[in-house]
């Protein structure tokens, strides 16, 4: 660890307090999560789901299911390449380091400090993987929960049903967030390989950005009014 500096610490604590601080409060908060677009759309999707046993016809429900699955599909993907390429990255430090060194005010790291910022990168998208692979599997299980509720209106089970879905529904939308989230930070931590400095901005900036969309933007008014 001797080739980080003070800096570079600190920057690394600011990151680390920026996203950590941040979904901490953001998700383990009551009062503060229910003022989020996140607890807007937990409210939408139960709805939804309590509308949706009333349909007789509900290809639009296995329709929508299916978009929300294409989509965090997409992102585990995406992940997947991600960490090829910074697998790449980690086997050719020599390459890797004199290509960012180039760059305007961006200092050249030595090889182990190199692999450090890539290491960094690495688990933070393992982590996207990991959360958006569970979000996939439970809007799995939300589409199986969907598909056992009868079409019969006498049937006293089906509100219960609908609750369990939208249930499921809601924990896969919140991995698919802490997924979302991880990439964000991801950019982030990408700032670190030109300058500690830079990091500290990004983490800044992604944290702004984050709490702009969540609790003060115009589709949170809107899912909220």
């Amino acid at each position: 660890m001797e080739s980080l500096s003070l800096f570079d610490w600190m920057a690394l604590g600011i990151f680390a307090a920026c996203w950590i601080g941040y979904s901490a409060l953001v998700d383990g908060v009551p009062a503060l999560h229910r003022r989020s677009v996140i607890a807007a759309m937990d409210e939408h999707r139960r709805r939804w789901m309590l509308t949706m046993v009333t349909r007789d016809n509900r290809i639009m429900d296995t329709q929508i299911i299916g978009n929300l699955m294409n989509s965090t599909s997409f992102l585990a993907n995406t992940a997947i390449f991600i960490l090829g390429g910074l697998v790449a990255m980690l086997a050719s430090p020599e390459l890797g380091a004199r290509v960012f060194g180039a760059l305007p005010f961006a200092t050249v790291p030595d090889l182990a400090l190199w692999e450090m910022k890539i290491a960094l990168l690495l688990l933070i998208f393992v982590r996207a993987f990991f959360e958006l692979t569970w979000a996939l599997r439970q809007f799995n299980y939300c589409s199986i929960v969907m598909g056992g509720i009868s079409h019969d209106r006498s049937d006293p089970d089906r509100a219960a049903h609908a609750e369990i879905a939208a249930k499921v529904a809601n924990r896969a939308a919140g991995h698919f967030n802490s997924g979302l989230r991880a990439y964000y930070f991801g950019l982030a931590a990408l700032a670190w390989i030109l300058h500690p400095l830079a990091l500290v901005l990004a983490s800044l900036l992604v944290l702004r950005e984050l709490y702009r969309r969540e609790f003060r933007s115009l589709a949170r008014d809107a899912l909220l009014g």
